[in-house]
């Protein structure tokens, strides 16, 4: 998984900043590689199954010896801790619950680190998106939400989720932010010329 290069970052800052020309709303990009690094998660499924496959083993056979069944364990449980580290498997022994429910912590943490929350206005808006994770999501500021209703941002959100799982991180943004800025003009157009956060893309590795 490879994450954006300087110059494709800098094609997202060119579409924020075209966005924003029409706009009052503040956008902010953040890239994360992903939400968390679930070290407890390969440690947790390597105990489970170090502890029931030898023992059924054990059960249905009977050829193995108190010893060997120790020994059996022991062997599993290295085994699996280092391949269930891969981050591709890591990843998939995840519920997607709280794959999504990490990601969306991480992205309310980083609407306040960005001080999205504290625009003229309170015209901030957050597109977030974790790949490994394969999440999105978009979070705006009152001035935003009493204008757009939630529901305004779930198509945007669906295209930009399939896009990144396709691989298609950066093209998602583009169109993401495109298409916000449709949105934007017409509900928050700009009254007064501003730019108060940066519009690079924020990389979290």
């Amino acid at each position: 998984m490879a994450l954006l290069t300087e110059h494709e970052q800098r094609q997202v800052a060119e579409a924020i900043a075209r966005v924003e020309q029409q706009t009052d709303a503040e956008l902010v990009t953040v890239l994360a590689a992903r939400a968390d690094d679930y070290a407890y998660i390969p440690l947790l499924w390597a105990s489970v199954v170090a502890l029931v496959v030898p023992g059924i083993v054990h059960y249905l056979s009977g050829w193995l010896t108190m010893h060997t069944l120790l020994l059996a364990q022991w062997a599993t449980f290295i085994v699996l801790c280092l391949v269930f580290r891969l981050p591709a498997i890591t990843t998939r022994l995840i519920p997607r619950s709280v794959r999504h429910w990490r990601a969306s912590n991480l992205a309310r943490r980083q609407f306040l680190e960005q001080n999205l929350h504290h625009t003229l206005g309170s015209t901030g808006v957050l597109i977030f998106v974790s790949e490994a994770e394969r999440y999105v999501e978009i979070l705006v500021d009152d001035g935003i939400s009493q204008r757009l209703d939630d529901s305004s941002w779930d198509a945007i959100v669906k295209t930009f989720t399939q896009q990144v799982k396709q691989g298609q991180t950066l093209s998602g943004f583009i169109t993401c932010i495109e298409a916000c800025g449709e949105l934007l003009k017409v509900h928050v157009p700009q009254t007064h010329t501003r730019n108060e956060l940066p519009n690079r893309l924020i990389v979290l590795k």
